[in-house]
């Protein structure tokens, strides 16, 4: 387990000025990770199915753009360019193995296609590991209706571990149970490779951003689920990046 306290909110370092692509920017985590990015000095294209419904996105300081997340064409054609793409889109209508898959296979196309070597794709709490080999959705008390979309993710994984090759550098970063919108950002997070991280299992969606955009700016984990979830005290001093 590591402390991370992220040290290039400010748009300052060496890592300014990249390319980012976000796919699903219109929610949560996606706006999160665009507004962390452009704090950071990055030229950020954020990706909606449809524009229209998201005007306020025009403001952030990032190219607004529609596209589909699960067509390799418009994946490589938007991506052109770009040095990194994030992937918090997500679709509750159709079954979530069918879209994750989708996605996955899109980007993974589309990336290699427009010469994009680095991939952040978010991930579920449900699939990380409680002990070797258990994850927490194969607790017998886990409710069935959660089931197929905490799979969902399981296969995206799977997918991304067996088609992305050695061209694309991609990593899954997966947030607590408690991803809330209102607590409080405190500049640092925890982090753990596949399991759950013990303590508070809760993190502010600036922090999630954090971990996203320094995941790009300073690759430190690949090709695995890395968890994150706040400190255990907002005080608790970190190693600077």
């Amino acid at each position: 387990m590591n402390d991370v306290t992220s040290d290039n909110g400010n748009g300052s370092g060496d890592s300014a000025g990249k390319r980012i692509i976000v796919f699903g920017a219109g929610g949560r985590v996606g706006r999160a990770a665009v507004a962390e990015a452009v704090a950071r000095g990055h030229h950020v294209t954020a990706v909606v199915r449809d524009p229209a419904k998201y005007p306020d996105l025009a403001g952030t300081g990032a190219a607004v753009v529609g596209g589909d997340a699960t067509d390799p064409d418009a994946v490589a054609a938007l991506a052109a360019g770009h040095d990194a793409a994030v992937n918090a889109s997500a679709r509750l209508d159709i079954p979530s193995e069918q879209y994750f898959t989708a996605a996955a296979r899109a980007l993974v196309t589309g990336l290699r296609k427009a010469g994009v070597g680095r991939l952040v794709v978010l991930g579920i709490a449900t699939t990380l590991e409680t002990a070797p080999g258990t994850r927490l959705m194969d607790a017998p008390e886990f409710p069935a209706e959660w089931w197929a979309f905490a799979q969902g993710h399981v296969a995206e994984f799977e997918l991304l571990t067996a088609e992305a090759g050695e061209e694309l550098d991609w990593l899954m970063v997966v947030p607590p149970l408690d991803l809330n919108p209102e607590a409080p950002v405190t500049g640092g997070y925890r982090t753990a490779v596949g399991t759950v991280l013990d303590g508070p299992g809760r993190i502010a969606h600036g922090d999630l951003a954090r971990a996203i955009v320094d995941e790009i700016d300073g690759p430190r984990h690949s090709r695995v689920q890395l968890a994150v979830a706040v400190r255990r005290s907002p005080a608790e001093p970190g190693p600077a990046r």
